[in-house]
C-alpha cells in the first residue's frame, strides 16, 4: 500500500519530533515545573511564527495551500488571547526565543516566495503541535493555577476530528510524490526552528526540572 503524505511527513519527522520532548522546556513542562514566565515567551515565540505563516498561507495562490487552508485553522488569535490573560496578571514576555522565532518566521516568508507549496510542511508541524498540546494543557493548567480556557486558549484548539480532516486535505493536496518530498523537507526545516525556540526557552532550565 503506497504511503499518503501524511504518512511520510510523520515518519520523516519523527527523530526530529522525539529531539524536541528531550528538551529541558519540554521536560519542565511535563513535570508540572516550568516556570509561568518560560510558557509565556513560548506563547510569544509562536506568535511570531504564526503570523508569518499564516499571513503567508491566507495570501497563497498556490492550488496547494490554498485547498488545505482555511480561517479554521488560525491559531494567532488564540495566543493573543493568551498573551492578553497573562499580561492582565503582570507577566509579560521575556525575550527567549525571540531571535529563534523569526528566523523562522523570516525563513517562512521566503519560502512563500520560492517554493509556496512548501508552506504545507510548516504548516504540518504547527498544526501537529496542537494535537499534542492537548496532552500538555492538563500540566499546565495545573501548574499555574488556571481555569477553563484562561491562558491555554492555543493549547485548546486541536482535536483529533481537526486533524483527521486537515490529514485529509494534506493528503489530496500532496498526492505527488515530488511535492510530498519539498513539505517533508520544509517540515524538517520547521523542526529545527521549532527546537531552537525551546532550547533557547531552556536556557538556565536544569534538564528534569
Amino acid at each position: 500500500m503506497t504511503a499518503t503524505a501524511v504518512d511520510r511527513l510523520r515518519t520523516s519527522t519523527r527523530a526530529w519530533h522525539d529531539a524536541l520532548e528531550t528538551t529541558a522546556f519540554a521536560t519542565a513542562m511535563l513535570a508540572g515545573t516550568l516556570p509561568l514566565d518560560r510558557y509565556v515567551a513560548q506563547l510569544a515565540a509562536y506568535r511570531t511564527v504564526l503570523e508569518a505563516l499564516e499571513g503567508e498561507l491566507s495570501r497563497a495562490t498556490h492550488p496547494a495551500p490554498a485547498s488545505v487552508w482555511s480561517p479554521t485553522l488560525a491559531k494567532l488569535s488564540l495566543v493573543d488571547s493568551d498573551l492578553r490573560y497573562f499580561a492582565g496578571r503582570g507577566s509579560a514576555p521575556k525575550p527567549w526565543g525571540t531571535d529563534e522565532a523569526e528566523a523562522f518566521a523570516q525563513e517562512i516568508r521566503h519560502t512563500a516566495a520560492a517554493n509556496p507549496q512548501a508552506l504545507l510542511g510548516f504548516l504540518y508541524v504547527l498544526e501537529g503541535s496542537t494535537l499534542g498540546a492537548l496532552i500538555l494543557r492538563r500540566h499546565v493548567t495545573t501548574a499555574y493555577g488556571l481555569r477553563d480556557t484562561d491562558g491555554v486558549a492555543y493549547y485548546c484548539s486541536g482535536d483529533r476530528d481537526r486533524w483527521a480532516r486537515f490529514t485529509a486535505c494534506m493528503n489530496a493536496a500532496l498526492a505527488d510524490p515530488e511535492a510530498q518530498s519539498r513539505a517533508i523537507a520544509a517540515a524538517g526545516r520547521a523542526y529545527h526552528h521549532t527546537e531552537a525556540i525551546a532550547r533557547a526557552l531552556s536556557e538556565g532550565l536544569a534538564p528534569g526540572a
